[in-house]
Order: C-alpha cells, then sequence, then structure tokens
C-alpha cells in the first residue's frame, strides 16, 4: 500500500471510528500537537487531547456520512453530511498531514438552504 492509499484508509477510518463514537479511534490520526480550526465560530483546538475533548462534550446525537474523500502527499479534503439530532448539516474537512499524522485540520460547516427559483431552469437537483 502506498502513501496515498494508507492516508486514504486513515482518514475512512477516522470517519468510521466518528460515526461508531469510538473517541480513542477517532482521534488515532492526529498528531499529538495538531491544531483544528472552525472558522466559522473563530474558534482554534490544540492538541489531539483538547481536540477529543470538544467533540466529546457535543451535546448532539451525531451521525456520520461521508460524500467524498480526495486528496494526495500531505493534504486531503473530506466531504460529509453530519447529522446532529437530526438536522443535516454539510461539512468541509480539510487535513493537512506531516509524518502519517493530522498536524491542522479546518472545517466548515453550512445547513441545506432553499435552491433560489431564479436559477430553476439551469440546475439539476443533487440526490440527496
Amino acid at each position: 500500500m502506498d502513501t496515498d492509499q494508507q492516508t486514504s484508509a486513515a482518514i475512512e477510518e477516522h470517519w468510521r471510528a466518528s460515526e461508531a463514537g469510538e473517541i480513542e479511534a477517532e482521534h488515532a490520526v492526529y498528531a499529538e500537537d495538531a491544531i483544528l480550526d472552525y472558522p466559522q465560530s473563530g474558534e482554534r483546538f490544540r492538541g489531539r487531547a483538547t481536540i477529543a475533548a470538544q467533540r466529546g462534550a457535543h451535546p448532539a446525537d451525531r451521525h456520520f456520512t461521508v460524500l467524498r474523500i480526495s486528496g494526495s502527499g500531505d493534504l486531503w479534503v473530506s466531504e460529509c453530511v453530519i447529522t446532529y439530532d437530526g438536522a443535516p448539516t454539510y461539512s468541509v474537512s480539510i487535513m493537512e498531514f506531516a509524518g502519517g499524522r493530522v498536524v491542522h485540520e479546518t472545517q466548515y460547516f453550512a445547513a441545506r438552504f432553499p435552491a433560489p427559483q431564479s436559477r430553476a431552469g439551469l440546475a439539476e437537483r443533487i440526490p440527496g
């Protein structure tokens, strides 16, 4: 298995463990001194233990559906739907790797919104 295949497998395991609620396995992909940024809320979390603690404190019932994982080398992107208490939120996770571990992750979140009528004749519906 080459490095990109190993990285892709590690990310897949991260999301599988996230869905299963396996805290240690979910965070095994992170370096001890990893940084997680949430630009929309202006938050930065430093260190694997802090990242795990803030996720463990989340009060909602969460479920993860991975739509796509893409990348190569040290830069990888996951597109997911995270369902919080039954409400879907779209998420983009940008992971930067060094030494086989995530050293920096930036996550963006967005709720679904209705398409404007003005684009109705131009767009096709995306399943889901």
